[in-house]
């Protein structure tokens, strides 16, 4: 997404019903190639206020999200960075349900006679 990139990952427990008890966590990273201190912290609250408002509805509980900040996020339109989350979460999860990367790996091509 022109604004952000999510990272995720299951939290890690003994027992996997205690995920579901857990709720999502999130961390943010905002470079110092993306500006001065003054400009990374705007680039931060602008993300954390939108995702503040999508987190309830779009966060799975049991996962650990990381925002990655790219520089689009200084002076984007609030509404697009919304929509860029959204975008970025249902992605995230869809490719989530698809399996395990061992069970969509491809087989492997037979040598030619």
């Amino acid at each position: 997404m022109p604004s952000c990139l999510i990272e995720a990952r299951k939290h890690r427990t003994a027992e996997p019903s205690d995920n579901a008890k857990r709720g999502p966590r999130f961390g943010f990273t905002v470079t110092k190639k993306l500006g001065n201190a003054v400009t990374r912290n705007r680039i931060r609250r602008r993300l954390k206020a939108a995702l503040s408002e999508l987190a309830p509805s779009l966060a799975q509980p049991g996962y650990d999200y990381v925002v990655i900040a790219r520089s689009a996020a200084f002076d984007r339109a609030f509404a697009d960075i919304r929509a860029d989350l959204t975008r970025a979460f249902a992605t995230l999860h869809r490719d989530n349900t698809r399996g395990s990367a061992a069970d969509t790996r491809k087989q492997p091509r037979k040598p030619l006679p």
